[in-house]
C-alpha cells in the first residue's frame, strides 16, 4: 500500500492524493489550484501521469479546490469512475459548469488582448463545457454509510462530514496481502453544531488518518453572537434607509446567510425589508439545499419535508438576469443584497460595492475567509484606498466585525470618498493577465462590464476593529 500527496499538501488549494493498493490506484479528489494566474495555470494544466491511469477518484465535496479539475482530468483521458455523495454530484453540475463558462469568458476576454498586442498563440481554457458534461456522466453517487466495493481490495464508504452539503469523510477499507488497513480521509471537516447541517461522524477502528487542519489552531465563537451582531447592523443601517450588501460564497454561506435572516425575523429582531439574491450561482444552488433535505440538519430536514422553506426568508426575490442586476444598483431603496464573490475579486458584488461602498448610510457585511491580497481582505483590514469595479462613492467608511462568521465594513460619515483617477486593472481571477503599457490592467466583472475601468476609491478615516473569526486567517 502507498499514500502520496500532489496537491494541497504545504498550500491549501489543489487537492490530489494518490491511494495505492495491489495494482488498483485511486485518486482523493482533483482540485483546481487557486491563485496567481500564470502558477495556477500551469499547475492545473500538468496533471500527474498516474492520474489519467487511475481506476477511480473519490470526491469528498464539491468546493473547487477539490473538484474543480476533474474536467481537465476526465478530458485527459480518465476514464473510471468518480464516486460522490448525490448533493456533491448535484452541486457539481451546476459549479463546474459555471467554473468552464468563467473560463471561456475569460480566454475570449484575454485572447482579444494578445490579438490586439499581436501575439498568435490563443489562450485556450481548461475545459469547456462539454468537458463537464464527460465527467458528469463518469459520476457515481454514493449515499452515506452504504460499504461499496469501487476496486479490487478497496471498499468505501461515505460518512458525514459537516463541511458543506454532500461533504463526506471517504472511509476506505484496504486489504492487501492479507493485510487489512482502515484509512480515513476527511477532506474538509465542518464543526460541530452548524445552524445548516448535521454533525460530523467519527468512524471508528481508523488505522490511518489523513485531515485537514485549515482552523486547526483557530476557537470559533457561538452563532448566537453572530445573530445578535447580525441584527444589529441590519437594524442600524435600515433605520438610516440605507443598504446590507454582503459579498458571499455561492455554496454554503449564502444558505446561512438566507436562514440567519429568516430566523431573526422570526424572532422579530429585524423588519420585513427586501432581501435581493444576485446572483444566479447562488440562486441555483439554494434550489439544491432545497432538493437534499437527507443531508441537513434534522430540524431543517423536517421544515423541508413538511413544505416549509428554511432558506426563503420574507421578502426574498431572486436577481437572475443582468438587467435586472442593474436596475437594482441603481434603485436606491433600503434593502439586503446578497451577491458574488464572497472575495469581492468578482461578480456583481463589484457592482455594488462601486455604487454603495462609500455612502455612508450603507453597511458592508463579510461573511467568510478572504485571502491575501483580494479586494475583501483590503476591506475588513481598513485600507486607506481601494479600487472597486466602476464605482460611484463619496463617503469615507468605518468597518467593524462581528464575532464568528460574519464581517462587517460600515460606512461612516467623514471627509469624504473621492473618486481617483481612473486606472485601468485587470481581469481578478487568477491574477493579471497579458501586459499593458504602464502595467495597467482593466477588470472584467461576472457576465458583463468586461473591461470598464476601475476607480480608486479614497475612504479617508477608515477604521476597522478587528474581532476573531475565520475572515482574517
Amino acid at each position: 500500500m502507498k499514500l502520496e500527496f500532489h496537491g494541497a499538501a504545504g498550500e491549501v488549494t489543489g487537492s490530489l492524493h494518490r491511494l495505492v493498493v495491489g495494482d488498483t490506484t485511486i485518486a482523493l479528489d482533483c482540485g483546481m489550484f487557486q491563485g496567481h494566474r500564470a502558477e495556477a495555470n500551469a499547475k492545473n494544466r500538468e496533471l500527474p501521469g498516474w492520474a489519467r491511469q487511475a481506476h477511480a477518484v473519490v470526491l469528498s465535496h464539491a468546493h473547487l479546490d477539490h473538484s474543480g479539475n476533474l474536467p481537465t482530468l476526465v478530458k485527459a483521458g480518465f476514464a473510471g469512475n468518480i464516486y460522490a455523495t448525490p448533493a456533491t454530484r448535484d452541486l457539481c453540475s451546476v459549479m463546474l459548469r459555471d467554473s468552464a463558462m468563467i473560463q471561456e469568458q475569460d480566454a475570449r476576454y484575454l485572447n482579444r488582448k494578445r490579438e490586439r498586442n499581436g501575439e498568435e498563440e490563443p489562450i485556450v481554457p481548461l475545459y469547456d463545457v462539454e468537458d463537464v458534461q464527460h465527467t458528469l456522466a463518469q459520476m457515481i453517487t454514493l449515499p452515506l454509510e452504504r460499504p461499496l466495493v469501487i476496486g479490487p481490495g478497496v471498499k468505501l464508504t461515505f460518512f458525514e462530514a459537516g463541511h458543506v452539503l454532500g461533504s463526506a469523510l471517504s472511509c476506505l477499507d484496504l486489504e492487501e496481502d492479507g493485510r487489512r488497513v482502515r484509512l480515513l480521509y476527511t477532506g474538509d471537516l465542518g464543526r460541530r453544531e452548524l445552524p445548516l447541517l448535521k454533525t460530523p461522524e467519527t468512524p471508528s477502528g481508523v488505522n490511518v488518518l489523513v485531515m485537514e487542519s485549515t482552523y486547526g489552531n483557530r476557537s470559533h465563537g457561538p452563532y448566537e453572537s453572530v445573530d445578535e451582531r447580525l441584527a444589529e447592523i441590519v437594524g442600524k443601517t435600515l433605520a438610516r434607509k440605507g443598504r446590507v450588501l454582503i459579498p458571499t460564497f455561492a455554496l454554503e454561506r449564502a444558505q446561512e446567510v438566507l436562514f440567519a435572516l429568516g430566523r431573526l425575523h422570526a424572532a422579530r429582531k429585524i423588519p420585513r425589508v427586501p432581501i435581493y439574491i444576485d446572483s444566479p450561482l447562488a440562486i441555483a444552488i439554494t434550489e439544491i439545499y432545497k432538493l437534499h433535505p437527507e443531508s441537513l440538519e434534522h430540524e431543517l430536514r423536517d421544515r423541508l419535508l413538511g413544505r416549509d422553506d428554511p432558506f426563503s426568508p420574507p421578502g426574498l426575490r431572486y436577481v437572475s438576469s443582468v438587467e435586472d442586476s442593474r436596475a437594482l444598483q441603481e434603485s436606491g431603496e433600503p434593502c439586503i443584497v446578497l451577491a458574488g464573490s464572497g472575495m469581492c475579486e468578482g461578480g456583481r458584488i463589484l457592482h455594488h460595492l462601486g455604487q454603495g461602498l462609500g455612502r455612508a448610510e450603507n453597511s458592508v457585511v463579510i461573511v467568510g475567509y478572504q485571502a491575501q491580497h483580494t479586494l475583501g481582505r483590503r476591506l475588513v483590514e481598513g485600507r486607506r484606498k481601494v479600487r472597486v469595479f466602476g464605482g460611484r462613492a463619496r463617503r469615507s467608511g468605518r468597518g467593524v466585525q462581528p464575532r464568528g462568521p460574519l464581517r462587517t465594513c460600515r460606512p461612516r460619515r467623514s471627509p469624504g470618498l473621492r473618486p481617483g483617477p481612473q486606472t485601468p486593472r485587470g481581469p481578478p481571477h487568477g491574477g493579471p493577465g497579458p501586459r499593458r503599457a504602464r502595467g495597467a490592467r482593466r477588470l472584467r466583472c461576472g457576465a458583463y462590464g468586461q473591461g470598464m475601468p476601475a476607480r480608486l476609491l479614497r475612504p479617508a478615516g477608515r477604521h476597522v476593529v478587528a474581532v476573531s473569526g475565520p475572515a482574517l486567517t
